[in-house]
């Protein structure tokens, strides 16, 4: 469940192939044209909107459902009752045997399951094998309409405290998280839908009773107010009759009633300031813009992108790159129903006051109001946000895919088929317009700016409340739809083969890896070197992640805002990074800009210019960012646990972004070192995958990597020692709101024999929404949002963690249940149902890992980073189906050891610590940020 809520002779010739590339993306763009989607639609007698896609590139199907009700449909006094009304939805119905949907759909081998809620609708989904396609649509039937009968006190009381853990999680115990939800109170008035959060006020959402949730799910989910989107290997015409027999008989709601609300205008500037527990300041500005798809619309869009979309945008170069007063900027359209927002974020540097921030925002503010953008500027704009919406399509459903889109403008616009006058309304964009757009929307007297500044973090939170007296609830269900309560097989799955990819290499030692994909016009490709951060040396952590920020920060030929403009112009997006193992450059681009992309790639890769003064802007940066992770209790938890569990000897023991003491003494030597025995063709890997054949990639490897050289040296892997006993360390953080909780061990490395048992035992343990730790600890108790556990296998032992974010007076017993999960798995057999949960959840959803270009470059570039065969993950479902409970047991009790395991808590001291020390899990220690001992 979520919320929503944005070298001498090689230099010449490069230098030469720059300028031509440099030449091409100068020439007028003419936008793209958008994607055919053959969809058929059709509407029910009792109203649902259907919509069907049928697309044969993977054995999988997406199953989306918009109710057409949020916030935008919610009374005063009951803010945020649609999304509460959304975890509702997975609380089991009446022909659904277990409690938990998830349960269900994970032992399908579902791979995106989840629901969302914004201001103007809820929406359910999930993507799974194409043959268990009833099997979802006999779920979400059965919960649109015999939900009722399965909905009593207790469950309601339960995700009450769910999402109130939520609330806190993702706002109150987040940075900024109270300041950016003072924004929509200055915009919009009280009683206006939009004012409160979409998660709602702790108050109203304990005020929710059962009576309530019966009647706004009688009112809002109902056919009539509802689309389904099914897109995936279908056929048409035998998806059409499963959607007759399980949505058909459930009969139509109520009219329902149409939002009367007028958002008022702003005609005079709102201020406010807000305190919160932060390091740095941070400046909000916006407006209320033209409603989603209105005129006005996209050019707002486009006017975001130019003054803060990224690196190649006028805040950006102003206030992060030329002032450096700001850490980091954005703008944004977020479109609204009942009226966009357009906002400007800015965190402040520090020393930077947020009135000098301010200043320096307006006056962007005035030269774009003075005088149009450029073309390029709305080229570069309008490229990138098109692309996106392309490469978003690469998702059958889920966040922003197929199903999704189709979805939403069947929800806005009664059209699903809206996709190519989406591009068109970019493509019309000029200067001109976003000028006017930006004089006749931007202005002081029609904005509100909210001050974010440290002080006291200040919240309102209301007690638990007592049960309410038991509502009496028929179960009968209608005897004519008896025969739903046998859940459906599934039909015959279509023999199909995971990819594997076409490999060669180059004179200069080279691996090159390709898996194609043609049903989109997208091509992702990344080059992937064997350092990461396992080569930092023990007193410079964080070196191989600075030295991958440093690669797109400038070049023999590019500045760092050139590389910006060039990514931008051909809508493309660059990143460079570190892991544990690698480090690596990438790029995700439409077809049409392949050959440009790959030219970028090659130079930030093969020619960084470790400039100094790029180098000094960057450190300031990254110390700022390490900085700011003192206000994240989730950053926090995880940079100490790393560091008690692996000490300040080993690379394992820091993040990526090092330690301040690091980044400040890093200097260029230590890059450029770090970069030349690193970054050579005979330890790396160019990995592409999508709409490119072998013939072009060899054609583009050779042009842009062939004369690649450099030789490295074999960097040792760093050895792991074991032994540790068993403590609680506290971080403290006075006044959190909730807890942050990690436990954990040494785990095993990837080379590990018993990698994939240890795969299905976790599955179980902490690795799915049905698993053992979460049910227990979200579903059962109510302590949090959500818990986990994971085994991050790397080449030498990597960590295994189980973690979660709990109400602070629930932080002991929460600590308490997790040990007792470890122990369960330790002490008693999987049963068969939770072991063919285990297996099918990880063998059924590997389609899902190559459904995208980026999903399927990243799972390839596994099998290079980690030695394994080609034909990996063609053989891994016999091996994932072979593990037998025995086998799981036996991992569990060499690889989980509980009495050795460290804890590691970051909350409020002066709450926790006393019941802490009562489990007896060992010596209970203080550490502060860095992971430091604390003395008494």
């Amino acid at each position: 469940m979520r919320t929503i809520r944005v070298t001498g002779r090689l230099l010449l010739v490069l230098s030469l192939v720059c300028a031509l590339t440099l030449a091409s993306l100068a020439a007028p763009p003419t936008g793209i044209t958008a994607p055919k989607i053959a969809y058929e639609k059709f509407t029910l007698k009792n109203g649902l909107d259907v919509i069907l896609v049928e697309d044969h590139r993977l054995p999988m199907v997406a199953v989306n459902l918009w109710y057409h009700v949020g916030p935008a449909n919610e009374k005063p006094g009951r803010t945020g009752f649609a999304h509460l009304f959304e975890h509702m939805m997975f609380q089991g119905s009446a022909n659904v045997p277990e409690k938990n949907p998830f349960k269900v759909l994970e032992a399908a081998g579902a791979s995106d399951i989840n629901g969302t809620t914004d201001f103007d609708r809820t929406n359910y989904f999930e993507t799974l094998p194409a043959n268990q396609l009833e099997l979802a649509l006999w779920l979400e039937s059965d919960r649109m309409g015999f939900l009722l009968q399965k909905l009593d006190e207790p469950k309601l009381a339960n995700q009450r405290d769910v999402v109130r853990n939520e609330r806190r999680q993702s706002v109150e115990n987040q940075p900024y998280g109270l300041a950016d939800e003072a924004v929509f109170h200055e915009l919009f008035p009280k009683g206006h839908p939009y004012y409160p959060s979409v998660i709602g006020s702790h108050a109203d959402i304990e005020a929710a009773r059962l009576q309530d949730v019966r009647d706004f799910f009688k009112m809002y989910y109902a056919p009539n107010n509802a689309s389904l989107a099914i897109v995936g290997d279908i056929d048409k015409a035998q998806a059409r009759a499963l959607v007759d027999k399980y949505f058909g008989p459930i009969p139509a709601g109520p009219p329902v009633p149409k939002i009367d609300v007028k958002t008022p205008p702003i005609t005079a500037e709102r201020r406010a300031v807000v305190t919160d527990k932060v390091e740095l300041p941070k400046v909000y500005m916006a407006w209320v813009t033209d409603p989603i798809f209105q005129p006005g619309d996209a050019g707002e869009q486009v006017l975001a992108r130019i003054l803060g979309g990224g690196k190649s945008s006028r805040l950006y170069k102003s206030l992060v790159y030329e002032k450096q007063i700001a850490q980091d900027v954005t703008a944004y359209q977020y479109p609204l129903m009942l009226g966009s927002v357009f906002g400007i974020e800015a965190t402040a540097k520090p020393g930077t006051t947020p009135e000098q921030l301010e200043a320096a925002i307006q006056e962007e503010l005035d030269k774009i109001q003075k005088e149009a953008p450029s073309q390029a500027e709305v080229d570069r704009a309008r490229n990138k946000i098109e692309t996106q919406i392309v490469q978003r399509l690469e998702t059958l459903g889920g966040f922003g895919g197929v199903a999704d889109r189709l979805n939403m403008y069947n929800h806005f616009l009664k059209d699903p088929g809206y996709l190519p006058k989406d591009i068109a309304r970019y493509n019309a964009i000029t200067p001109a317009a976003v000028h006017r757009i930006a004089q006749a929307k931007l202005q002081k007297d029609a904005r509100v700016v909210v001050y974010c500044v440290p002080g006291e973090k200040k919240i309102e939170d209301v007690p638990q409340t007592k049960d309410e007296p038991k509502l009496e609830i028929s179960t009968a269900v209608d005897p004519s739809q008896q025969w739903r309560k046998e859940q459906p097989k599934p039909a015959a799955a279509r023999v199909f083969t995971l990819p594997a990819p076409e490999t060669f290499r180059l004179a200069n030692g080279l691996k090159v890896m390709v898996v194609e994909r043609h049903e989109l016009p997208v091509v992702s490709a990344s080059v992937v070197t064997l350092t990461g951060s396992d080569a930092n040396p023990p007193e410079r952590p964080g070196l191989a992640a600075f030295t991958a920020a440093m690669l797109s920060e400038g070049t023999a030929t590019r500045s760092a805002l050139q590389i910006a403009d060039d990514v931008d112009q051909i809508g493309a997006t660059l990143n460079t990074g570190s892991s544990a193992d690698n480090s690596y450059t990438g790029i995700r681009v439409l077809k049409n800009n392949t050959d440009a992309a790959f030219a970028l790639l090659s130079d930030v890769t093969l020619h960084p210019a470790f400039d100094a003064k790029e180098i000094e802007r960057l450190r300031k940066q990254r110390l700022t960012a390490l900085l700011q992770q003192n206000d994240n209790p989730n950053a926090l938890a995880t940079r100490v646990f790393y560091h008690v569990l692996y000490g300040d000897k080993h690379p394992y023991g820091f993040i990526e972004l090092g330690t301040t003491a690091s980044v400040k003494a890093i200097t260029r030597d230590d890059l450029m070192s770090f970069w030349k025995r690193g970054y050579v063709p005979e330890s790396s890997a160019l990995v592409i995958a999508g709409d490119v054949t072998l013939a072009e990639a060899r054609t583009l490897a050779e042009k842009y990597f062939g004369s690649w050289q450099g030789k490295g040296e074999k960097i040792a892997l760093p050895e792991v020692a074991g032994g540790a006993t068993r403590r609680i360390v506290i971080v403290d953080k006075p006044g959190a709101p909730q807890t942050q909780l990690r436990v954990g061990e040494i785990g095993i490395a990837r080379s590990n024999p018993d990698y994939v048992p240890v795969e299905v035992m976790n599955m179980m343990l902490g690795g799915t929404f049905s698993s053992r730790i979460n049910m227990n600890l979200r579903e059962e108790h109510g302590y949090t949002y959500g818990a986990f556990s994971r085994f991050l296998s790397r080449r030498a032992p990597g960590p295994f963690v189980a973690g979660s974010g709990v109400r602070t007076d629930a932080t002991a017993p929460a600590v308490r249940e997790i040990f007792n999960e470890l122990n369960r798995m330790r002490a008693t057999d999987l049963t068969p149902d939770e072991l063919a949960l285990a297996r099918d959840s990880l063998a059924r959803s590997l389609p899902g890992r190559f459904e995208t270009t980026p999903e399927a470059a990243a799972s390839i570039a596994e099998i290079f980073v980690y030695g394994l065969p080609n034909d990996y993950f063609q053989t891994l479902p016999a091996k994932v189906d072979a593990v037998s409970a025995a086998e799981v047991r036996r991992v569990a009790e060499r690889y989980l050891t509980p009495e050795a395991m460290t804890v590691v808590v970051v909350g409020d001291r002066a709450k926790i610590e006393p019941e802490l020390k009562t489990l007896d899990l060992g010596p209970v220690e203080v550490r502060d940020a860095e992971g430091n001992v604390v003395k008494p």
